[in-house]
């Protein structure tokens, strides 16, 4: 039996290490998984879910998407055998007013979300061109799609990451490469906890003004409140990206949830914009609500 060899970054939490245990415990061994992250002290969470110990449809690599010679390191690791399935998962979160987002901070996030990304894929294409095989699953958001309050430069970062495979998906068409983003909703990880996110009444907000203030601590519990309501568990997520694995000629874009989805159309039936900014800002803010 032919076994698909995968290799998925950020498998350190969420969807990665979800992913990773779920093709690697597969019961008819159809997977050989490399499930790489940035610190692989962090692995143990995902050997938990095989008594502490790889199996043999499993290999643990050290990869940082920011840094270009771990990047070739794992390319270096994985000569001689045919990558199938290349997941650009690794993803970080900054959410919080724009006026407290440090330059290094916005970097950050771009290098992680975006050139992270770049430098996987362009490690990996390649080999793939040289077979005219292969497809490459990356991990974006809703956020990639509409904007999002006290979200903007993550949603700035995915944004640029759906341009960037929407454009290299109509070259790769002709090399039987297929590309395809998974855009997720709110996720029960370890996402939220991880991400950059200024506490309402902290320092950083101190020279904020009283309006924006206001609007950001409205932001968080609407937020606390769709979270506890409508966030995905993992393994439904896990459920698209296995679909995007094993189906023949999967779609450039697969949705994880419909939540927002009447906004997302109201988006595109709106040239001008103007009618979503209205309608996203009653959902969060609430109706009537012009002035902090």
């Amino acid at each position: 039996m032919e076994v698909t060899t995968v290799l998925i970054t950020g498998c350190s939490s969420g969807i990665g290490l979800g992913l990773a245990a779920r093709l690697a415990a597969d019961s008819a061994r159809r997977f050989k998984v490399f499930a790489t992250m940035r610190d692989l002290a962090k692995a143990q969470q995902l050997l938990q879910r095989f008594g502490g110990c790889c199996p043999g449809t499993l290999e643990l690599l050290q990869l940082d998407v920011t840094d270009s010679s771990s990047l070739a390191a794992a390319v270096q690791r994985l000569q001689g055998q045919q990558l199938d399935v290349l997941v650009c998962n690794a993803g970080v979160g900054l959410m919080g007013p724009l006026e407290t987002c440090s330059d290094q901070a916005m970097k950050n996030i771009f290098d992680v979300n975006l050139f992270g990304a770049i430098r996987t894929i362009r490690a990996f294409l390649p080999a793939m061109k040289r077979r005219r095989a292969g497809r490459i699953i990356v991990s974006s958001s809703i956020g990639g799609l509409q904007g999002l309050p006290f979200n903007a430069v993550y949603c700035a970062s995915k944004f640029a990451l759906e341009g960037l495979c929407e454009s290299l998906a109509i070259v790769l068409r002709p090399f039987n490469i297929h590309l395809t983003l998974v855009e997720c909703g709110p996720v029960k990880s370890s996402f939220m906890a991880n991400l950059q996110c200024p506490h309402p009444e902290g320092s950083e907000l101190r020279d904020l003004d009283a309006g924006t203030r206001s609007l950001y601590r409205r932001f968080l519990q609407h937020c606390q409140g769709l979270f506890r309501d409508a966030a995905q568990e993992v393994d439904e997520v896990l459920q698209v990206y296995l679909e995007a694995i094993g189906s023949p000629c999967p779609p450039l874009r697969c949705g994880t949830t419909q939540l927002l989805a009447p906004l997302r159309r109201l988006r595109l039936g709106s040239p001008d914009g103007s009618a979503y900014v209205r309608a996203m800002h009653d959902f969060v803010f609430g109706h009537g609500e012009e002035q902090p």
